[in-house]
This record gives structure tokens, C-alpha cells and sequence, in this order.
């Protein structure tokens, strides 16, 4: 049976959810457009994206509020 979940990729290796071929490990993933992000939430990962729709112009954007950097 194949595998139901959508891989994501991602560059950013300092994220505690980066793995092997730049696939993203996390659970869920939370994507918010910018003017958002820095507004609505002040921790580094967020947890709940509540309701509401936005659109975005262009990838750049927007930015992934599930980055959690790894702890060495």
C-alpha cells in the first residue's frame, strides 16, 4: 500500500524536523503569508493556525511557522 503522506521539502537544515533529501519530518506543517507570521505569533513554532484565508502573491511570500531550530 503507498504511503498517503505528501513530502515536503525544505532546505533549512538547523530545523529540528529536517531529514535525509531535505524531506520534512514534522507531523503537521503550518505555513502562514508574512504579514501574519510576525504579528500573530511569537514563538518560534506555531501550534494552530485558526480560521481564516489569506493568498498569497508569490512563495516568497510566505514562510513556515513549524521551523523549530534543532537543539545541539
Amino acid at each position: 500500500m503507498k504511503d498517503p503522506r505528501t513530502y515536503v521539502k525544505c532546505s533549512v537544515s538547523n530545523c529540528s524536523y529536517w531529514g535525509e533529501e531535505n524531506v520534512c519530518k514534522a507531523e503537521q506543517i503550518l505555513i502562514e503569508i508574512d504579514k501574519h507570521a510576525s504579528a500573530k505569533y511569537s514563538e518560534e513554532y506555531g501550534s494552530e493556525l485558526g480560521e481564516h484565508k489569506d493568498r498569497a502573491v508569490n512563495s516568497s511570500a510566505t514562510c513556515c511557522l513549524t521551523f523549530k531550530p534543532k537543539t545541539s
